[in-house]
């Protein structure tokens, strides 16, 4: 059922958001570092910046593409048609190739689990969208969907999805070494307000405002995917 239908059982959606934003949930998370392996590379990581750049990848990426993303396209379901334009629409705005590839095997894997987990048509067909190539399939938009098809409130939705990003990314800078097991979760905790003012600017955008704009983001990530070697996909 999507969230206007559902019940008064906000302990039910709270596990779904808990449960897809687990960090082993089978989607893939696990071998991206969402550009931090390119930044290190670059040589542009002290022994302090994971942190900061982490909100500043929240602010101006993650903000303003995937979560903005998020929260039109649950606000669209169930049109899938309104769903299908927000996911092509953050598919383009994705200019690096490992970032657009990393979305759309993160949201190809969700929502072929999804259709198992959830048992819902309107996931089935835009399932079958995905497997025909005429939608992208990006996660957020999936991830979307999931939680629309689960009751789970826009807010929760938006503020699960960008903690699982900022735990992935955390993840990826221990794997890096850049920090220890104690500096990821201080890490984590640090950008906590800044999880809630991107989810709060998120539920605010419109389609028009819809992508991020952080060049050295992108400069890096270009020079990553030609790397001789790498840790990550992304």
């Amino acid at each position: 059922m999507w969230c206007s239908e559902v019940s008064s059982n906000g302990l039910g959606s709270l596990l779904v958001s808990l449960q897809l934003a687990d960090s082993a949930f089978p989607i893939g998370l696990y071998t991206m570092s969402h550009g931090l392996e390119g930044f290190q590379q670059s040589g542009l990581l002290g022994d302090t910046v994971v942190t900061s750049l982490l909100a500043d990848v929240l602010v101006h990426v993650v903000g303003p593409g995937d979560a903005t993303a998020l929260a039109l396209a649950h606000a669209a379901a169930p049109d899938l048609d309104r769903v299908l334009a927000v996911d092509r629409l953050l598919f383009a705005s994705k200019l690096n190739a490992e970032l657009r590839t990393a979305s759309v095997r993160s949201g190809r894997q969700l929502i072929g689990l999804a259709v198992d987990l959830f048992d819902d048509p309107a996931l089935g067909a835009y399932a079958a969208l995905v497997r025909a190539k005429e939608a992208p399939g990006c996660q957020a938009v999936v991830s979307a969907l999931c939680h629309a098809v689960a009751g789970v409130p826009v807010a929760p939705a938006v503020a699960a999805d960008v903690f699982a990003f900022a735990s992935s990314f955390v993840g990826a800078a221990l794997r890096l070494r850049l920090v220890d097991h104690r500096g990821a979760q201080i890490a984590l905790r640090s950008v906590a307000p800044v999880i809630e003012a991107v989810t709060t600017a998120a539920l605010q955008r419109s389609i028009d405002d819809l992508g991020g704009f952080a060049p050295m983001a992108d400069i890096c990530s270009a020079r990553h995917e030609r790397a001789e070697a790498r840790l990550f996909t992304s």
